[in-house]
């Protein structure tokens, strides 16, 4: 069984149907899924993306001091939203992590009360919706599916969502932060997967991405989560290198999980 990659956004496909003229200005770097810079009628430069309408979220970030992006308009399934400040951290240093760092303290508590908002799923049991797939582990080859094995047993054990009372971003890695030339974070952005939840998720993914990037550079993470967290990192990296990239890419995501698991 091959499982298809998720397909790049289109961004030629989409303005055509938006209710407001905007010039496609070229890629915006990074990233698999895509992202594109357009421009408005006033001049104004913007980032168009696919994905969910989270301006409520955002809104709450940056009320509590989070440099997150503005949605200026939403065109389900497009939004195109506010061109933050900055450029992408491509190579994480100790003041970037830091910095992240802070902006994790402010998430935390942001979302008490909001009963109404469903919490973190992990899909340790089934598949997410178009990541954490788990037939492409347990098609691949042995190692992934011994991977498999101890992902779903986790899933066994715990609840299939995170609860907690914090924004997460759930997909919080130096990729998706803007620093200006001293490292400090001027922006955060990625955000279509923000949901209510526990805030060391986010510390998690930043741990396993510095793992593969930097791994000089290290993060704590709470026990109390480490292992759905760990569980669900290692789904979700493995299925997306099979899907995505190439042999030794599985490799080294592998070997990651095997280093990170907690024992």
């Amino acid at each position: 069984m091959t499982l298809p990659p998720v397909p790049r956004l289109d961004v030629h496909e989409y303005l055509p149907d938006l209710p407001v003229p905007l010039a496609y200005e070229g890629p915006c770097p990074g990233g698999q899924v895509g992202a594109a810079y357009v421009r408005w009628p006033d001049g104004h430069r913007s980032v168009l993306t696919r994905g969910p309408d989270v301006s409520g979220l955002l809104a709450t970030a940056r009320a509590a001091g989070i440099p997150a992006p503005r949605y200026e308009l939403v065109h389900p399934p497009i939004v195109v939203q506010e061109l933050l400040p900055g450029s992408v951290a491509r190579e994480p240093t100790a003041a970037i992590v830091e910095s992240m760092l802070e902006i994790n303290r402010r998430c935390r508590g942001l979302l008490a009360g909001r009963s109404d908002l469903p919490a973190l799923p992990l899909y340790l049991r089934e598949d997410g919706p178009g990541f954490c797939l788990h037939g492409s582990l347990r098609a691949y080859d042995s190692r992934t599916r011994r991977l498999l094995d101890q992902v779903e047993e986790v899933g066994r054990h715990f609840p299939d969502t995170l609860e907690g009372d914090d924004l997460v971003h759930t997909d919080f890695h130096p990729e998706n932060v803007l620093v200006d030339a001293s490292g400090r974070v001027t922006g955060v952005i990625d955000w279509d997967g923000a949901t209510r939840g526990d805030a060391d998720f986010d510390l998690f993914t930043l741990r396993f991405d510095l793992a593969h990037r930097a791994p000089g550079l290290r993060v704590e993470v709470p026990d109390t989560v480490a292992q759905v967290c760990w569980a669900h990192m290692s789904l979700r990296m493995v299925d997306w290198a099979i899907r995505h990239f190439t042999a030794s890419d599985v490799t080294d995501w592998l070997d990651i999980a095997d280093r990170l698991r907690p024992r």
